[in-house]
C-alpha cells in the first residue's frame, strides 16, 4: 500500500516535521500542497514554501506551494481550492502548523495569546472545516492533527497555561470531529512524539544544542504519519497516537535510525502521559 496519487494538504510544512511529513508521501509519488507563511527565507529558520516544493518535486511527488496564513478564513478557502483544482481532491488534511511561547500567566503578552490559539486551535479548526467537504469524497479520507494525548493533569499546565490550553485545543478538535465525522468514513487522529524531535523550535526554544542532542529526527514522526495515512479510516479513528507506538505496532523493532547521533537517554518530551513513558523500551529521560 503507498499514497500514491493521494493528495495531502499539509499546513505549516516549509520545515521540520511538517515537511517531513511531505517528503514521506512524496516518496510514494503523493500530492502536495504545502500552505504556509514563509514565502521568503528567515534569517533563523531554515525553508520556505518555494524549497519545500522543489524537494517535494525531487522526492518523486507533485507539489503546489501556496502562501496561506491559516489565521484568514478567505487565504484557506483559496489555498483549498487551488488544492482541488490542481490536484481534483484532498485525501489528507495535516493540520501541522503550531505557535509556542512556554512562559507563565503574567509573563506572556495578548498579542502572543492571542497568535497561539489563533494558529493552533482555531487554525486547526478552520483548516479542518475547509477540507472536509472534499475528505467526504476521497477513498480513505484522514485528518491528523500533530496534537499530543489529552492528559488533563495540572503539571502540564502550570509552567505555560496558554501554550497548553492552545495545543490541547488541537486536541479537543481530534476528539469532537472524530466522534461528527465517524458516519461520513473520515478518520480523525492526533500523532505526538514520545521524545524531544530535533527541530528548529526544540533549538531555538527547548534548550537547544544540548536537547537536540537527546531528540529523534522528524523522520519518526513522518514515518508514523504515513503508516496511520494508510490505516482503514473507518476503523482507525479517534485516536491519540504516539510515534513510537505507531511504529512499534508496525513492526519496527529498531529505532536507532532515528537518533544517530543521540548518546545515553533521549529527552521524553512534553505532554506525553506517565503510563506511556512507563510502557516504552527506550531509555528516556523525563523532566515533567
Amino acid at each position: 500500500m503507498s499514497l500514491k496519487g493521494k493528495t495531502l494538504f499539509i499546513s505549516g510544512g516549509s520545515r521540520g516535521i511538517g515537511l517531513a511529513i511531505a517528503l514521506r508521501a512524496a516518496r510514494d509519488g503523493a500530492n502536495v500542497t504545502i500552505a504556509a507563511k514563509t514565502a521568503e527565507p528567515h534569517p533563523k529558520l531554515p525553508g520556505t514554501i518555494y524549497t519545500a516544493a522543489e524537494e517535494i518535486e525531487q522526492a518523486g511527488g507533485k507539489a503546489l506551494p501556496v502562501l496561506c496564513d491559516i489565521r484568514d478564513e478567505g487565504q484557506v478557502a483559496d489555498a483549498v481550492a487551488k488544492t482541488v483544482e490542481r490536484f481534483g481532491g484532498i485525501d489528507v488534511c495535516v493540520n501541522n502548523a503550531s505557535a509556542i511561547q512556554l512562559t507563565g500567566t503574567l509573563e506572556t503578552d495578548m498579542k502572543r495569546y492571542d497568535l497561539m490559539h489563533q494558529i493552533n486551535t482555531r487554525g486547526t479548526f478552520l483548516v479542518s472545516k475547509m477540507c472536509i467537504p472534499h475528505l467526504k469524497l476521497a477513498k480513505n479520507p484522514h485528518i491528523l492533527n500533530l496534537a499530543p494525548p489529552l492528559d488533563m493533569k495540572a503539571k502540564w499546565f502550570k509552567n505555560h497555561v496558554a501554550y497548553t490550553m492552545a495545543k490541547f485545543g488541537m486536541s479537543m478538535c481530534t476528539l469532537g470531529m472524530s466522534a461528527e465525522f465517524a458516519g461520513a468514513g473520515i478518520a480523525v487522529n492526533s500523532l505526538w512524539p514520545i521524545s524531544t524531535i530535533d527541530t528548529a523550535a526544540v533549538r531555538n526554544l527547548l534548550g537547544g544544542a544540548t536537547v537536540a542532542a537527546m531528540s529523534r529526527s522528524p523522520d519518526i514522526m513522518a514515518d508514523a504519519a504515513h503508516a496511520i495515512f494508510l490505516r482503514p479510516s473507518r476503523e482507525a479513528t479517534g485516536n491519540f497516537y504516539i510515534d513510537e507506538e505507531v511504529l512499534r505496532a508496525e513492526g519496527v523493532t529498531d529505532f536507532s535510525i532515528y537518533a544517530r547521533g543521540a548518546k545515553g537517554p533521549l529527552a521524553g518530551d512534553f505532554f506525553v502521559p506517565d503510563e506511556v513513558f512507563s510502557r516504552t523500551e527506550t531509555d528516556i529521560k523525563t523532566v515533567y
